[in-house]
């Protein structure tokens, strides 16, 4: 390919992709069911659970349940953005045969996917900073003042974002239809919160469940954003009486790979009975 060529294409892979991302936002934002289920029930249960247990002191450090909770509902509006709402939106445009018209456009797959996880780093991104809002305005969440706190929550975030990302198109073609996306999707999702820290305090889950959570990505997204949302002496308190960033940096990017070539070996465009 010639530099001019390239200069040619590059700006209309660009353009398509823009083009994707605002109709992908679009209906994100015009899907009851996603806004409901997806983008504010981490928010409506922050505010239960916030209201209901938000002033009961978790540790000796004076840590709330509420500050406790906030990463939790973070990294859950994480799962919840990048993982099953994409599964379920990708199985649903592939029932309708909306995948296998767009498949047969210009549109290259590389600008669709894009245009996805575009949506899902928005919706995350706006999503994030309401919990974050209402963390500190009702229920006075200490917010840290460490740059590098913030820098651990940026690569904790992507990784996070990333991981679901690859696992929720994995997913979508492992789905035999987007009817039983929804039963299916919803208990693993339920069962890995309950399991990882989430809804209960981690350390007060038996310890068959705690090594049965290691296995998956959103124990370690729950745990390094605790890191970041929580004092430096709260790590004592966690399993191991450390963060441990660097195996969350690596459990979340091996997730990262498997959702990857799963994705690259199984995703398809067309519904399984039209083959």
């Amino acid at each position: 390919m010639t530099a001019t060529s390239t200069a040619r294409t590059s700006p209309a892979w660009a353009s398509m992709t823009l083009n994707r991302y605002v109709v992908e936002l679009k209906e994100f934002t015009r899907n009851r069911e996603q806004m409901i289920f997806i983008f504010m029930f981490p928010i409506m249960f922050l505010l239960l659970f916030g209201s209901v247990f938000g002033g009961q002191e978790i540790s000796d450090d004076g840590v709330t349940f509420a500050q406790y909770f906030l990463p939790g509902m973070i990294a859950s509006g994480i799962i919840y953005t990048g993982f099953q709402s994409l599964a379920m939106s990708i199985a649903l445009d592939r029932d309708e045969d909306l995948l296998k018209r767009i498949h047969a456009t210009p549109l290259p797959a590389s600008a669709y996917f894009a245009g996805k996880i575009l949506q899902v780093i928005t919706v995350s991104l706006v999503q994030i900073a309401a919990l974050i809002l209402l963390g500190v305005a009702i229920f006075d969440t200490q917010l840290p003042t460490d740059p590098g706190k913030w820098l651990t929550f940026a690569w904790v975030f992507l990784l996070g974002t990333g991981a679901s990302t690859t696992l929720g198109i994995a997913t979508s073609s492992l789905l035999r239809s987007s009817r039983a996306a929804s039963a299916i999707l919803t208990p693993v999702v339920l069962l890995l919160q309950f399991t990882s820290g989430v809804y209960l305090v981690y350390t007060q889950i038996p310890t068959f469940l705690q090594h049965f959570a290691e296995i998956f990505p959103l124990k370690w997204l729950a745990q390094g954003l605790r890191s970041v949302f929580l004092p430096d002496n709260y790590m004592y308190a966690e399993a191991r009486q450390s963060w441990e960033l660097p195996m969350a940096a690596t459990v979340l990017a091996a997730w990262l790979v498997v959702g990857l070539l799963v994705s690259m070996r199984t995703f398809r465009w067309t519904r399984p009975d039209d083959r």
